[in-house]
């Protein structure tokens, strides 16, 4: 859910409802919360809401990420013997990245799909390579992204 000014905030406000029912059905339902349990939980019930085509409605809007960071971050207080510990040492002791982490990882894996031409995706679409030699300490991967843009077209024309 993308509104016409192509902000992402409604589908971050349908994504963090979503996950929050999920939770609670987890909270009700499962009494033995061990860290293993609740982390396959996490993973194959929660986490998949959070993430599913984030590249597409990344949010970039500080509130719409913590809204999502709050997901993760209520979820570790459910954990057994993780109510006392700040969100980072839960993190640690769970061994979970954040998920603005999560995000940035899987965008840098989205980039190298595309420029080793394994995305549908062509690289010259959205980026250009920089032949500024001096820039690249010696190597020619060095990537320059266009300015963006909120004109719909210029989306629509890239994935023609």
């Amino acid at each position: 859910m993308i509104s016409l000014d192509l902000k992402c905030s409604q589908q971050c406000n349908y994504v963090y409802k979503k996950a929050i029912r999920v939770m609670g059905m987890i909270r009700r339902t499962i009494s033995y919360k061990e860290p293993k349990i609740m982390l396959s939980l996490y993973k194959t019930l929660v986490r998949p809401h959070v993430e599913y085509c984030s590249c597409a409605w990344y949010p970039h809007y500080k509130k719409d990420k913590e809204l999502l960071e709050k997901i993760q971050h209520r979820y570790t207080k459910m954990v057994n013997n993780m109510k006392g510990k700040t969100y980072e040492d839960r993190l640690r002791c769970l061994r979970l990245w954040t998920l603005e982490e999560r995000r940035n990882r899987q965008d840098l894996i989205d980039v190298f799909k595309m420029y080793r031409g394994f995305s549908s995706i062509p690289l010259h679409k959205l980026f250009i390579l920089d032949t500024n030699s001096k820039g690249t300490r010696g190597h020619t991967c060095k990537l320059v992204k266009t300015r963006c843009t909120r004109d719909i077209t210029v989306i629509t024309d890239i994935f023609k």
